[in-house]
């Protein structure tokens, strides 16, 4: 899975055990991001709907939620994915933008990606084949780039592990069946039909997942946008419509309390933090529309990138390094005998 700022990794245990004593069958992870939570939901039996607004992310659920490793044809898959991984690297779009005007990934492995996505949208689009090919592209690439994990810059010096040569991997598709959804969620939820397990984990500040990984959103739509700045993003992340009401402080709290007011689910399990802009009350206050709740805390050691500081452009420290400790908040909102022997679980 790629590095991912906000990834639940850490989490997906108890995720998993809460899911399993809710009894659900059905379940919505309705801001997927790289789908972890949602796989973990597929792989206790639930049949999931996975829903982001982000093109990438929906690759990655189109990959491991929509489709069903029982009945798909592992051969095929296995003979494309030796078919790209042979192909010469051709410099393109990708290792101008990424490589040389913005130093992401060694050249070598730029002019790879350029003639892989390139071979993938002439020769499997439209076929099953196409989302887990671009998945597995997209986490080879992760594996070679010179970063913290989010793409709003890239490190001073090489990494060492941009160095190494990508390379594609078997994406490991999980049997069972889901769906994946793009879109908006405050639009998306309102047409959704109604889950027995519904989980959130919204956005609670002003980073946007939008602009944090704009390499992989250019890489999955291939539309070889313009971009701006020393991180080469995509202009269109300037546009006024790609701005969340989660995003912003004075429209946060009223967007997820309409979210969860439009919800149609038995129990919800809703991520937080103690960074977040709302409060232990106001969580309280928004998930009780739902029923009982309670609130159960874990201590976690924060992203790496967090710890690294700030630095201008001419790679100088210019601010300090921020706390190593956060708090994850799983809310917990149902029928008060379901939400009980949820917590119970994890206990």
């Amino acid at each position: 899975m790629i590095k991912y700022l906000g990834s639940k990794r850490t989490l997906i245990p108890t995720l998993s055990r809460l899911g399993q004593a809710s009894g659900a069958k059905t379940a919505l992870d309705l801001f997927t991001g790289t789908t972890r939570v949602a796989q973990a939901f597929k792989k206790v039996g639930m049949n999931v709907i996975a829903s982001d607004i982000a093109s990438y992310s929906e690759c990655f659920g189109k990959t491991w939620i929509e489709l069903d490793g029982d009945s798909a044809n592992h051969t095929e898959l296995a003979e494309a994915l030796g078919d790209l991984q042979n192909l010469r690297g051709e410099a393109g779009y990708f290792t101008e933008k990424f490589c040389i005007e913005a130093r992401y990934f060694q050249p070598k492995n730029g002019e790879r990606v350029d003639a892989i996505r390139e071979r993938i949208e002439s020769d499997y689009r439209g076929t099953w084949l196409y989302y887990p090919l671009l998945t597995s592209l997209i986490l080879g690439a992760d594996r070679v780039d010179s970063t913290t994990g989010i793409q709003m810059a890239f490190l001073k010096g090489w990494a060492s592990r941009s160095g190494n040569s990508l390379e594609l991997r078997d994406p490991e598709l999980l049997a069972g069946s889901g769906e994946s959804i793009r879109g908006d969620a405050l639009e998306i939820v309102k047409h959704l039909p109604p889950v027995e397990l519904a989980y959130l984990d919204p956005p609670y500040n002003q980073h946007r997942y939008f602009s944090n990984y704009h390499v992989w959103e250019s890489l999955v739509r291939w539309d070889k946008p313009d971009t701006y700045g020393i991180a080469n993003k995509r202009l269109d992340a300037r546009d006024a419509e790609m701005k969340s009401p989660f995003n912003s402080k004075k429209t946060m709290a009223k967007a997820l309390e309409q979210l969860v007011a439009d919800l149609k689910c038995e129990t919800m399990v809703l991520s937080y933090n103690n960074e977040s802009w709302l409060s232990r009350s106001d969580l309280l206050d928004i998930a009780g529309k739902k029923g009982h709740v309670e609130i159960v805390d874990f201590d976690f050691k924060r992203y790496v990138g967090s710890q690294i500081g700030v630095f201008n452009k001419a790679g100088e420290r210019v601010g300090i390094p921020g706390a190593k400790r956060n708090i994850e908040h799983i809310v917990i909102a149902g029928e008060k005998s379901i939400v009980q022997r949820m917590v119970a679980s994890i206990k």
